[in-house]
């Protein structure tokens, strides 16, 4: 006669995991593939596209962190797209309504003056837009050229320090 036994043992470890102890690390908001609306009043003022978009709350100060680059549109009363930048990252510090843009900073006003740089701050509080880097603007009729700049939020006007550029010359003025 044979005889077989068998022997069944469940063979589970139990482990724990600590505790999350610091939430400054840790994004409340980790979105992909985000375009929202910002609206004020009512009224729609702002879109913001993002490959990804975290939000770390707990972090002091907090801040929005868009690691994969960014693209902003500013939309008219008839919710055209009149102005827009985009940037390869961009940190969003809420508390102190800065944005600092990094990387391939392109950026169009009202008039269609396209601005690029390496990097660009926008302080919502003052509605200023300031670099310090290699700023080059192409306009109509001109392209200008410099280190550092300061504009009114809507780039439309603008001080450029240091500036070189290529400008056209009337003959007939002369």
């Amino acid at each position: 006669m044979f005889c077989c036994l068998w022997s069944c043992t469940k063979d589970t470890k139990k482990g724990k995991i600590d505790a999350v102890t610091d939430r400054t690390q840790i994004p409340i908001l980790d979105a992909y593939n985000v375009s929202t609306v910002i609206s004020d009043s009512g009224i729609t003022r702002y879109r913001i596209k993002a490959p990804r978009w975290e939000i770390y709350d707990k972090a002091e100060p907090s801040y929005w962190e868009f690691k994969e680059g960014i693209v902003l549109e500013n939309f008219d009363t008839e919710l055209n797209i009149d102005a827009s930048i985009q940037s390869d990252y961009a940190i969003y510090k809420d508390k102190e309504q800065i944005w600092e843009l990094d990387g391939n900073v392109r950026a169009i006003n009202l008039e269609g003056e396209v601005f690029e740089t390496e990097q660009l701050f926008w302080n919502q509080k003052t509605e200023r837009v300031y670099s310090d880097s290699l700023i080059h603007i192409t306009r109509a009729n001109s392209i200008i050229t410099g280190r550092g700049f300061e504009s009114n939020q809507t780039m439309t006007q603008y001080t450029i320090r240091n500036p070189e550029g290529i400008f056209p010359i009337n003959e007939q003025e002369q």
